[in-house]
């Protein structure tokens, strides 16, 4: 079998027949010319239905994650919603991870629930919760792992397991993972989705997503074509710059996450021994309640850490005051990030069971020197134990001589 990083390199990344480039052209076209009325040349009629650099880059992605066929769109949440629309019908229920992206959870919860879509919350990690959730009209599972931002791993296996005994499609978002950490359909999944503005693209400058499904038949239609179709009626397909510059980023996947994941797990360790942390997590910590699924599951740990500061004031602080770690949004670029999840990427489920501690930050660990981001912690956590000082110190109540104090001056 070839290995992971020959194939990155090398599928659906053939080399140009007329000139002999070694990087595939970019098809920068709307349409294609056509040698008579629908005698299209190697199958291409309009940019929408297919395009050689589109069609490249999702061959690439599918042959990484063993899949029958995938699809690239204009974003994650636009590849969501396309497998959404193409496999379920008004009045069917979801089965959905409790911690994951929340614009999945919107998406789900304030857009399809119009058309009769219904939704169950469950936690990834009990399966005994994910079976108390199922009902008779449930047709899909779905499932973040590592989660985020708390990082749950989910028994893949056994999630797949439910979703065959009531015949229902189970999808993973494998963001976090990526197919060089993980591949879900070996496990039994149906369908894999990413944002492949993350870890994919890896360096932060193209917008993207994908979907890669099984050779599965759901309701009397293979994955393959049903959401084959829906990317071309829907239309929200990548474009070939997007599609080209994913690609790219792709090549070099497995060399990126090695350095994530180690330089993730040194820091996860320096950060379990601060004072300022009163909670880290990250599955490669032998203190983490999924760290053995993991160690079965996935190549390894990843290079998202999430952690819990002694309160709001000093999380907020500590995301605001640092160099290397820039306050966004996103992640899985080579430069590290930090993300206040609470009020950025999860914002739509304040108020909710859901929403996100107010203590808790997401570090999206780069590819720097590790010495260098260790030093840029201390910078935050300075920052943050000062923060935390300064809102006990507010928040003190008034004492009995400040209150005579203030009491004989008002009366003076």
């Amino acid at each position: 079998m070839t290995g992971f990083n020959t194939q990155a390199v090398h599928a659906g990344q053939e080399k140009d027949p007329h000139t002999g480039a070694v990087v595939p052209p970019i098809y920068q076209t709307s349409t294609f010319i056509q040698d008579g009325i629908n005698v299209l040349r190697s199958g291409h009629e309009y940019s929408r239905g297919s395009n050689p650099t589109r069609d490249g880059f999702q061959d690439q992605l599918t042959i990484l994650e063993n899949g029958a066929a995938g699809f690239a769109f204009a974003s994650g949440i636009a590849a969501e919603d396309a497998l959404l629309r193409a496999v379920l019908e008004p009045g069917d229920h979801i089965v959905l991870g409790a911690d994951g992206y929340g614009g999945t959870n919107r998406l789900i919860s304030k857009l399809h629930s119009k058309w009769g879509i219904t939704s169950s919350a469950v936690d990834i990690t009990n399966l005994d919760s994910v079976r108390a959730a199922l009902q008779p009209n449930t047709a899909l599972l779905w499932v973040e792992t590592p989660s985020n931002p708390l990082l749950g791993i989910a028994d893949l296996a056994g999630w797949a397991q439910l979703a065959k005994e009531i015949g229902a499609l189970l999808v993973v978002d494998n963001t976090f993972a990526t197919p060089y950490l993980q591949r879900p359909l070996d496990f039994g999944a149906h369908a894999v989705v990413h944002s492949t503005t993350k870890y994919i693209g890896g360096h932060s400058d193209v917008l993207g997503g994908a979907v890669i499904v099984a050779d599965h038949l759901f309701r009397g239609q293979s994955l393959a074509e049903a959401v084959g179709y829906q990317q071309f009626a829907g239309g929200a397909v990548a474009g070939p710059q997007d599609s080209y510059l994913a690609a790219r980023g792709l090549k070099t996947l497995g060399l990126r996450m090695e350095r994530h994941c180690s330089t993730a797990d040194k820091l996860a360790r320096w950060l379990d021994a601060q004072p300022e942390v009163t909670r880290v997590y990250y599955p490669g910590l032998e203190t983490h309640p999924g760290h053995e699924l993991a160690k079965r599951q996935q190549r390894g740990f990843g290079g998202i850490v999430s952690l819990q500061l002694t309160d709001e004031a000093g999380a907020r602080a500590f995301a605001e005051s640092m160099e290397y770690f820039q306050l966004s949004v996103s992640l899985g670029g080579v430069e590290s990030l930090v993300c206040y999840p609470r009020e950025m990427t999860h914002a739509s489920l304040i108020g909710t069971e859901l929403e996100i501690p107010a203590n808790l930050v997401r570090l999206s660990v780069g590819i720097e020197e590790v010495e260098d981001l260790i030093a840029d912690l201390e910078r935050g956590l300075l920052a943050a134990r000062a923060a935390s000082n300064a809102s006990r110190s507010a928040a003190k109540p008034v004492t009995q001589r400040t209150r005579q104090s203030a009491s004989a001056f008002a009366t003076a």
